[in-house]
């Protein structure tokens, strides 16, 4: 039995059930597609325990024997990494966000596609946060996809790298996290990251939603102070 209990079988009856009427070669595009969201996830699966032996005190030697790789190519890999701090939840945002771009075929991450991938973590407290104050899921996703740019040629394959502001996005919302006094870095966290990018499409986004920057850090602050789950649910 697979270690996920997730076999070759429920992967392949997914897909044609989602993708009815697709040809051959379309249904080869998009097993293309979920192979490297998969893969993203193994990586990021990996990066949660490497966090986790750092802070047992396990040495870069012993990180990169259990992974059968170098102690250097371990460094290089997985110290130094932004998402070290990001809830499970907010690392498979992350995720979401680089199929969201590929999806669309666009060459590159930005905050649109950031917000979407916190839609599709239903579970996370920026979920929440969206929906209560624009009454839908489908109103946010809606503004969403009216502020893409147009698709591509083709969708990418590996790894798709940030736009600066996707990037300073990130680097936002560690600070959002700090300056709330968090030691785990949330999709709530990232939320507040997209609106401080004030010239960005999220962040123009969430404006024409209704929200600003001071009444969302107020709004995660307070749901953060009722939920009583751990933090690295969000």
């Amino acid at each position: 039995m697979s270690p996920l209990n997730v076999g070759l079988a429920d992967l392949i009856a997914r897909l044609d059930e989602e993708l009815p009427d697709a040809d051959p070669l379309a249904r080869i595009t998009e097993a293309q597609l979920r192979a490297h969201t998969l893969a993203d996830l193994g990586d990021q699966l990996v990066g949660h325990y490497v966090g986790k032996a750092k802070q047992a005190g396990k040495s870069w030697s012993e990180i990169g024997e259990a992974i059968g790789v170098s102690k250097q190519a371990a460094q290089q890999r997985h110290a130094s990494n932004p998402f070290e701090r990001y809830t499970d939840r907010n690392r498979h945002s992350i995720v979401l966000a680089q199929e969201a771009a590929r999806t669309h075929k666009h060459d590159s991450i930005g905050t649109e596609h950031i917000l979407l991938g916190l839609l599709g973590e239903p579970q996370g407290l920026a979920y929440e946060v969206l929906i209560a104050k624009s009454g839908s899921e489908q109103r946010v996703r809606d503004a969403i996809e009216e502020a893409m740019p147009p698709s591509g040629p083709k969708a990418l394959r590996g790894h798709i790298a940030f736009r600066p502001e996707g990037k300073e996005a990130i680097e936002q919302a560690i600070r959002a996290a700090a300056d709330l006094g968090h030691d785990w870095v949330g999709t709530e966290h990232t939320l507040l990251g997209l609106i401080r990018v004030e010239q960005s499409t999220a962040a123009q986004i969430l404006r024409d939603l209704g929200f600003t920057s001071d009444e969302l850090h107020e709004s995660v602050k307070a749901e953060v102070a009722k939920r009583s789950a751990a933090p690295d649910e969000d």
